[in-house]
Formats: C-alpha cells, sequence, structure tokens
C-alpha cells in the first residue's frame, strides 16, 4: 500500500467516524426516526452532497450504527464468556447476561436503536443478521458446552409439535446437540433477558423494584435454571 493510498484511507476511516460520532449524538437527542443526512452534514460542517459519497442514504448510516451496536454488545458478551471459565455453566450465564445489562447502561440510545421500537421505512437488511447473533450464541455456548458436559437437567415439558421445525432448524444451524426443550426454553430466555434490560432501561419498574441489580441477578439465575442449569446457590430440596 502506498504511502498516499493509506493516508487517504485513513482520513476517510476519520470522516465516517465523526459521521456516526455525530449521527449518535443526534440519535440521543431526537431519536433514530429523526435522524436526518443534511443535519449530521451540517453539524460538521460539510456540505450534503460530500457525506453522501460516505452514506448514500439515511437508511445506510443506520445500518452502521445498528452493526456497529450489535458488534459492541456482542464483543461485551463474548468477552464476559471467555473470562468466566470453561468449569461453571451457572457462572458463564450470569456473566454473559450481566455484561450484556452493563453495556445496555452505559450506551442505553445504541439499546434502544437495535432492541427498542422499529425505526418507520427502514427494514434491517441482512448485514445486520450476523452481528445481531452474536450474544444469543454466546448463550447457546454455554447451554451447548453444559449439556455435552451433562450438566444440563432434563427439561420435564416438550414442546408442541407445531414448533419441532422452528426448533429443527435451529439446532441445525446453531445449536448442534441440544434437546428440543432445551432450544425451546434458550429462546425464551434469550427473550425474557432482554426484556428485563428493556423494562429496567425504558423505566417500566420505576416504582415497582428499586433493588433493580439484584432483581436482576436473581431473575438471571431462574433463567439459567429454567433451561436446565442448576443454581449452585439454591438449597437443596427438604432442607
Amino acid at each position: 500500500m502506498s504511502a498516499i493510498r493509506g493516508a487517504r484511507e485513513r482520513a476517510r476511516d476519520e470522516i465516517v467516524a465523526a459521521i456516526k460520532e455525530e449521527a449518535r449524538r443526534q440519535l440521543a437527542r431526537d431519536g433514530a426516526a429523526k435522524l436526518s443526512l443534511r443535519a449530521v452534514a451540517r453539524e460538521l460542517g460539510m456540505v450534503s452532497s460530500a457525506l453522501y459519497r460516505y452514506f448514500p442514504s439515511r437508511d445506510e448510516l443506520l445500518t452502521a450504527l445498528i452493526v456497529d451496536a450489535y458488534d459492541a454488545v456482542g464483543a461485551r458478551a463474548e468477552a464476559a464468556l471467555a473470562a468466566a471459565g470453561p468449569a461453571d455453566p451457572a457462572a458463564r450465564w450470569a456473566a454473559v447476561c450481566g455484561a450484556v445489562r452493563e453495556w445496555a447502561l452505559d450506551h442505553p440510545h445504541e439499546y434502544a436503536l437495535i432492541y427498542g421500537s422499529p425505526v418507520p421505512g427502514y427494514q434491517a437488511p441482512e448485514a445486520t443478521i450476523e452481528p445481531a447473533g452474536r450474544v444469543a450464541l454466546a448463550l447457546v455456548a454455554i447451554a451447548r458446552d453444559a449439556h455435552a458436559a451433562g450438566q444440563l437437567k432434563e427439561l420435564p415439558v416438550q414442546p408442541a409439535p407445531v414448533l419441532c421445525t422452528d426448533l429443527e432448524r435451529l439446532t441445525a444451524e446453531h445449536a448442534l446437540g441440544l434437546p428440543a426443550p432445551v432450544a425451546a426454553a434458550l429462546v425464551a430466555s434469550w427473550a425474557q433477558l432482554f426484556g428485563l434490560i428493556g423494562f429496567e432501561l425504558f423505566g417500566q419498574f420505576n416504582n415497582v423494584v428499586e433493588a433493580r441489580e439484584a432483581f436482576f441477578a436473581h431473575s438471571v439465575r431462574g433463567l439459567a435454571h429454567q433451561i436446565g442449569i442448576a443454581d449452585p446457590e439454591a438449597a437443596p430440596a427438604g432442607s
């Protein structure tokens, strides 16, 4: 790579980063539905036609922000999973869920962009699919490893036959070897995790739950139990 080309690419990267940063400020102030390329260009002192060379449309800029957000929360989840070590599936589960919550509290507007209300008129392209799955795959890895090590309890509730097609596809693509009841419980737990975080972030717990962190930890243990991971803090039956 020539020095001139390298300098041009660095300059482009800096401009793209500045555009995204200004767009995130607009998200925080006005919400995703009001994101405007013209407003971003104006705040950066650029003419609109110059900005269009980097992001030809509002939707392309939104997609870039969405992918960045999914990658950021996914990376946080994966780092927590790696740091937790392989031995205790309950601790791994709590670490990943806690990391996702911490990221959401640190980045509420980006969380709202990817897990809040859909942006009117915007349809997410395929480029968002893989980043969007990173947190879910971290949770799947915990269940898969626990199952392989014989650390999952057998779940008593079998999914309804109408769900079999979906569950077979999911286990074939992402959760190799997991029993159908565990796969179904994983999907439910994944949805419930983001429900817990969304309720906290968007104010639905106001005047209901004040000990938010303790309630989250309690709920996360319940979600782990839901997929068959034993809670090491639970008292033995009959104690």
